[in-house]
């Protein structure tokens, strides 16, 4: 008997190993494939609010909600291709311009430096100068190898194998949503009845959340964009509603957000030597930091359901384990975790 089962156990590592291996395989060639069929599970919910409200039958709602998803990533494709990558290119071809323009500014600040350390030890003040010295060449190295000419156009020739697997996820997304209540059966059919009951509590936590932190980011970025708006226009700049929509877009990149416009952009106005103008697009940056650190774990809390503490937590430790995706990611594994203790799949009743 027991060998039996040592055998059975034996089997079992085997089959595991040999699938795990195969999804090391097969997942990063078949990434159209599954962001297809988790992009279908996302338009479900609309699905079956249309179905409902509109009294639709599935193949017309599918094909409303379908063809509004391609005409929305058309028009991504069309700005990001036409303008970002035409600009990228222009960047490209006029980087000697701006390193010239650079250099200027180094000048520029060189005789601010000269001007502020004057009564410096002479130590001190060579050493000051070849650490800045050392920091402007390097970004000139930085900037020349990003916008190099015949890495932009090597990007450039990659972009039919881009647009094929765009075409894979586009009809692979309309077969999922076409035919994903027969997926869920013929996946229920595997399952006890008891697995099942847990399988969809487990999936409509996380479907939950995931509305629920869309709902938190949309909110979050308004609030940012008013105060970017005030902010600005207190400043008194140029262009202000211009640069909140662009501060706005950027906003939604995790943990950087609106530093990555405003650094340089108050940095520039500091080695131009406009410095009251840099420390204020210094201190809105610091501000929009601050609410977006404090607001943003309290929000997405409350529409999640975990409250701001567990929320910042997961964020934090997914942040420093995973980067980015763990930044989005924490969040999602505590309440999978909860889920499964709900569920009874895991449990946590034990005494110290």
């Amino acid at each position: 008997m027991n060998r039996f089962i040592t055998r059975k156990l034996i089997i079992r590592t085997l089959a595991i190993i040999c699938l795990l291996i195969a999804a090391y395989f097969i997942i990063p060639v078949s990434v159209p494939i599954i962001l297809a069929g988790v992009s279908a599970l996302l338009l479900e919910p609309i699905v079956m609010y249309f179905k409902r409200k509109w009294k639709m039958s599935r193949k017309i709602a599918v094909a409303f909600i379908y063809i509004v998803s391609v005409i929305f990533i058309s028009i991504i494709c069309y700005f990001t291709i036409t303008q970002l990558m035409s600009q990228i290119i222009s960047i490209s071809k006029q980087a000697p311009y701006y390193m010239s323009k650079l250099s200027e500014m180094w000048d520029h600040m060189q005789e601010n430096i000269s001007k502020y350390t004057e009564d410096f030890p002479a130590e001190v003040s060579a050493s000051l100068e070849k650490t800045t010295t050392d920091f402007v060449k390097k970004v000139e190295e930085s900037f020349l190898n990003f916008f190099n000419y015949n890495k932009v156009t090597t990007f450039f020739s990659q972009i039919p194998s881009l647009f094929i697997s765009l075409l894979v996820y586009m009809i692979a997304l309309f077969l999922f949503m076409l035919d994903l209540p027969k997926l869920k059966h013929i996946t229920y059919a595997y399952l006890k009845p008891s697995t099942e009951k847990k399988m969809k509590i487990i999936t409509n936590r996380l479907k939950d959340a995931f509305f629920g932190f869309m709902k938190a980011q949309v909110l979050v970025s308004f609030i940012i964009a008013g105060v970017t708006l005030v902010g600005l226009m207190l400043i008194q700049t140029k262009y202000a509603l211009a640069m909140t929509f662009v501060i706005w877009i950027i906003d939604v990149i995790p943990f950087l957000g609106s530093i990555i416009v405003l650094a340089p952009w108050g940095t520039y106005h500091l080695l131009m030597g406009n410095t009251p103008m840099a420390i204020k697009l210094f201190v809105l940056a610091a501000i929009l930091l601050i609410i977006r650190r404090t607001v943003e774990p309290k929000v997405m809390g409350a529409h999640i359901g975990l409250s701001p503490l567990p929320t910042l937590i997961a964020m934090f430790i997914g942040l420093q384990l995973f980067g980015v995706i763990g930044l989005f990611a924490g969040p999602f594994v505590v309440i999978f975790l909860f889920a499964l203790k709900e569920t009874g799949v895991i449990k946590f009743n034990f005494k110290i």
